[in-house]
């Protein structure tokens, strides 16, 4: 049985929201859990699905995982099995990060190429070559990477490109091995600097430096209690979702300065932005001003908020240009703003002109991908009428207790079985 979510739009949204933590940022912590037997303690754990599937993998690698309360969970246990279930990794793309940690630990790693949300062409070349740079040997077999290394070895690496993935497995990677790595170009989010921070707790000695990450690897790892960085990606969907209706919101438990890429935007936008020690207040009474949106790597616009942000400016005054050149394909929301009433178009397959209009139209429009999803939502807040969206299961991918959030700010919004 599948469900959809309808929504009453049309009302201005008013209240108070606390961030939960971050998916992005959960996922390699907890895939980090297997460089070390001790008792690991992580709180503020969003409760989604694919963070149930990495703790379900860590499990079947021979973790303990038992929960501490709401939002928090304990592993511990040695790691007894290095071949990564094919139903859990085709699952999800991130599960693909227990390839790293499982070599530092057994020396051989059998992880299955990576599945997850259809937005385009994201290669696995990074992770493997710095691998070998590293020392490993890589086959590549039935579908699976075959990875092998009695004992890793620090390596300068440069990355032709600052991918998140692969700059989160070679840290892992890199704090197992012996002597210093240096990462070159690595990315900069701010998950990235979660994770560092979350390897330093256990022992490691890792410093960032810009995009250059300096490891000296080798250490003893321990126990340690951590709390996962609240969620930037959620928190920028419910700030945007104010820029479309209306109202005034204020956004709590958030990360002041990995927000700033959206905020300065949103203040350009003509929206009046309060920024407490950790939270948000968010205001809007006209439309938004139009803009010219470029998704990069961090600090650059994120890719993970082009399509909540092209949401918003099918309200805005005048033409706004978006243009996409973190990942291709990623325009599922296009066709379904469309069928709203937007005036959106795709171009050379990675730039979006959208002209403002007034008003939307509530209407049936499906979720393709997880921040797709998150764009029809804002859409039907702000549009006139019911809408109705399928597709939950990407929402219930990235975004916690969606509804319920929503509710929170006063939308009208429910789910139903279909």
């Amino acid at each position: 049985m599948s469900e959809k979510l309808i929504i009453q739009g049309g009302k201005s949204l008013e209240g108070s929201i606390d961030v939960p933590g971050a998916k992005n940022s959960a996922l390699p912590l907890i895939a980090a859990t297997l460089i070390t037997d001790k008792s690991i303690h992580l709180k503020n754990v969003p409760g989604l699905k694919d963070v149930k599937t990495m703790l379900q993998m860590v499990q079947e690698l021979g973790k303990r995982v038992e929960s501490t309360g709401s939002n928090s969970v304990r592993i511990s246990g040695a790691v007894s099995n290095n071949e990564a279930p094919m139903e859990l990794v085709r699952k999800m793309r991130a599960s693909f990060l227990v390839l790293a940690p499982l070599i530092c630990r057994t020396g051989k790693a059998e992880v299955p190429l990576p599945g997850g949300c259809n937005i385009g062409t994201r290669p696995v070349d990074l992770h493997l070559e710095g691998l070998k740079d590293l020392g490993a040997t890589i086959e590549q077999r039935d579908g699976k990477i075959i990875a092998r290394a009695d004992k890793l070895q620090g390596s300068d690496i440069f990355f032709d490109y600052p991918s998140v993935g692969a700059t989160e497995q070679l840290l892992m990677a890199a704090v197992g091995a012996r002597g210093r790595t240096r990462l070159y170009n690595g990315a900069q989010e701010p998950e990235i600097r979660d994770l560092a921070e979350f390897l330093n707790e256990l022992g490691a000695n890792v410093s960032l430096d810009g995009s250059i990450i300096n490891v000296e690897g080798g250490q003893e790892f321990n126990g340690t209690t951590y709390e996962v960085l609240p969620d930037r990606i959620a928190a920028g969907t419910y700030m945007l979702a104010v820029g479309a209706t209306g109202g005034s919101v204020n956004v709590e438990s958030v990360d002041i300065p990995s927000l700033k890429p959206l905020t300065l935007k949103l203040k350009k936008a003509g929206l009046k932005i309060v920024e407490g020690d950790n939270s948000i207040r968010i205001e809007k009474t006209e439309r938004p001003e139009n803009l010219e949106v470029i998704t990069l790597p961090y600090p650059g616009f994120p890719t993970d908020l082009q399509a909540p942000i092209t949401s918003m400016l099918t309200l805005a005054k005048g033409k706004s240009v978006i243009k996409e050149t973190v990942f291709d394909s990623r325009f599922g929301h296009v066709a379904e703003l469309s069928k709203m009433g937007a005036d959106i178009s795709v171009t050379n397959s990675s730039t979006v002109f959208v002209e403002g209009k007034n008003s939307l139209r509530g209407t049936e429009v499906e979720a393709t991908d997880i921040r797709a999803g998150a764009a029809l939502v804002i859409a039907g807040l702000a549009g006139e009428g019911k809408t109705e969206i399928t597709g939950l299961k990407h929402l219930d991918r990235g975004y916690s207790k969606l509804l319920e959030h929503l509710q929170e700010i006063g939308a009208n919004a429910e789910r139903v079985d279909t």
